[in-house]
C-alpha cells in the first residue's frame, strides 16, 4: 500500500467543479464543526470525530472553522495554535484516508479562519447490500 500524499490546505486535489460551486455559492458544505474556545487536545478529538461521523453519513464537503485566532502578543501578530495544527490533524493516519484534499473557506463560510475539507467517497461495494445484488 503506497503512503498518501500530505495534505497541504492550497492542495490541488479539490476537485475544480466542487471548489469553483463553493466558491459561486452554488454548493454549501454538508456539514459543519466550530473549533473555537476548545482546548488543542479537544479540537483535535472533534475532528477526528466529525471527520468519522461524516464519512458514516457519506458527506462530501464539510467546513470545519478553526478560527484565525490573530491576537497582539509582545508587540508581535501570532496566529491561532488550533489553526496552526488543523492540516497536521487532517494528515494523521486515522483522518488522512477519509480525507480527499483541503483548502481554505470562501469568506462567506469563514474565509481564512475557516477550510473546506472534501472527504472521500466510501467504496460503492461497501454502500450495496448483498439482498440488493441480483443473483444470477
Amino acid at each position: 500500500m503506497t503512503k498518501e500524499p500530505e495534505l497541504s490546505a492550497d492542495d490541488q486535489n479539490f476537485d475544480r467543479d466542487t471548489s469553483r460551486a463553493l466558491s459561486r455559492g452554488k454548493l454549501v458544505p454538508q456539514a459543519s464543526l466550530d473549533l473555537h474556545g476548545m482546548t488543542l487536545a479537544a479540537a483535535e478529538r472533534a475532528v477526528a470525530a466529525f471527520l468519522e461521523h461524516a464519512t458514516t453519513r457519506d458527506l462530501r464537503v464539510v467546513l470545519i472553522v478553526t478560527g484565525k485566532g490573530l491576537r497582539l502578543e509582545g508587540g508581535r501578530m501570532l496566529g491561532g495554535r488550533i489553526r496552526a495544527e488543523f492540516v497536521g490533524w487532517l494528515n494523521r493516519a486515522d483522518n488522512r484516508h477519509r480525507v480527499r484534499a483541503v483548502r481554505a473557506a470562501h469568506p462567506r463560510h469563514g474565509g481564512g479562519g475557516a477550510f473546506y475539507v472534501l472527504l472521500r467517497r466510501r467504496s460503492s461495494a461497501s454502500n450495496r447490500s448483498l439482498r440488493a445484488t441480483p443473483q444470477r
